[in-house]
């Protein structure tokens, strides 16, 4: 009995000893006690209308009125960033010998009520909405005047700057044949009677009878 308690306090020793910035830089995934965050309320938005290459006019802050286009999307936050516009100035480096360097950084807007997009028609902000044409594609629509607003080409992008009229399919790809090919029949059999058919197997047992009580 004696040794087994000892055998704890001494193992008690040994992980109060192990540094709190033990393994993959623990310390910093830890959450600072008594540190507590806001809760960020987003309002919801059914159908996403802003893409990357979007002519957009912001309409609140200093750059009100300004137009330009959108480099950045935060869908899970309803943001957006404007190239060159509603920028944020810090300083870094500075020192008592050397003034430092100024960076220049885009701050997220809030698509529900901070940017517009613009309808090509007229280079005036609009709201949009999603309607089908009579081809059955799925486009957006300026409420205030029925044109149709095209979704850029840089909304195709992908991160390796690539998009689908430029790339070129290589050996280890997947066609596009094979990929848009519709290869899945419906049928009304259960997942095991597809099995047994494609692989031959012949059911011929014959199940017990059962009761209940």
């Amino acid at each position: 009995m004696l040794d087994s308690t000892k055998r704890q306090k001494s193992r008690g020793k040994s992980l109060d000893s192990i540094p709190t910035d033990h393994g993959h830089n623990s310390s910093n995934l830890q959450m600072p006690q008594g540190k507590h965050y806001k809760k960020v309320f987003l309002e919801p938005v059914l159908e996403w209308s802003f893409f990357k290459g979007d002519k957009v006019e912001i309409l609140v802050g200093d750059d009100k009125g300004k137009q330009g286009l959108v480099n950045y999307i935060v869908e899970e936050r309803n943001w957006v960033m404007v190239e060159g516009l509603n920028c944020n100035y810090r300083t870094i480096g500075k020192k008592d010998d050397y003034p430092g360097m100024m960076i220049k950084t885009e701050a997220p807007l809030l698509v529900t009520g901070q940017v517009a997009l613009v309808d090509p028609s007229d280079n005036k902000p609009t709201e949009v909405e999603w309607r089908f044409t009579e081809e059955g594609e799925k486009v957006r629509v300026s409420t205030r005047t029925g044109r149709i607003i095209p979704i850029p080409k840089l909304a195709e992008e992908t991160p390796d700057y690539k998009t689908k009229a430029t790339y070129t399919e290589q050996e280890k790809d997947t066609t596009a044949e094979e990929v848009t090919s519709i290869t899945f029949q419906p049928t009304l059999r259960t997942f095991e009677m597809d099995i047994a058919e494609k692989m031959g197997i012949k059911e011929d047992r014959i199940p017990h009878k059962t009761y209940w009580y």
